[in-house]
């Protein structure tokens, strides 16, 4: 499993609602709870994509 650089989660915001993400390292996984959407990573590299992203209930 590909570890993220902990830099970029530092600097990374949810692309609707420009707040903080919270990385969940199981899932691999950026957290948006405001947006409540869930953005993959895969091979390492963040996929901010809406399109891409998992709608979290």
């Amino acid at each position: 499993m590909n570890e993220i650089d902990p830099r970029l989660l530092e600097i990374l915001v949810c692309p609707v609602t420009k707040q903080p993400l919270r990385y969940d390292r199981t899932a691999q996984e950026l957290i948006s709870d405001a947006g409540k959407m869930a953005f993959p990573i895969r091979d390492g590299i963040p996929i901010m994509l809406v399109e891409e992203a998992r709608k979290l209930d």
